[in-house]
């Protein structure tokens, strides 16, 4: 069974750090304070929704469909991952996002009807 690190302490709940290192090989030991990758410090769920958006080339129609999902929630949970990640959002965002749900309407890939719920929220 494989363990996966974790990146915050399940006390406190803050950063974890790696101590030591070991080949699985020849079983070299090095021992220091190794900082984790930001990806450790997400949630199960973000790290799958990650897993899900690379697996379909970052085409959030494909996501809707795999997770049985809207539009506007799959943004929501990007929008999370993002944050989480220590980033920043658009903050043009509605605004992004009404010009995405257009572009999709023009493409035919949504009907009239699924876009003024859409754009209603």
């Amino acid at each position: 069974m494989q363990k996966h690190v974790i990146g915050e302490c399940p006390i406190c709940n803050h950063d974890l750090f790696v101590t030591k290192l070991e080949c699985s090989h020849c079983h070299t030991e090095i021992s220091g304070q190794f900082q984790l990758s930001k990806f450790n410090y997400l949630s199960k769920d973000h790290l799958y929704f990650i897993e899900l958006f690379i697996k379909n080339k970052g085409s959030i129609k494909q996501l809707e469909k795999e997770l049985n999902i809207s539009y506007p929630t799959v943004k929501k949970m990007l929008d999370e991952v993002i944050i989480s990640l220590g980033y920043t959002v658009d903050e043009d965002e509605e605004k992004t996002n009404r010009e995405a749900i257009l572009e999709r309407l023009s493409k035919g890939e949504i009907t009239k009807d699924e876009a003024f719920k859409l754009l209603k929220g």
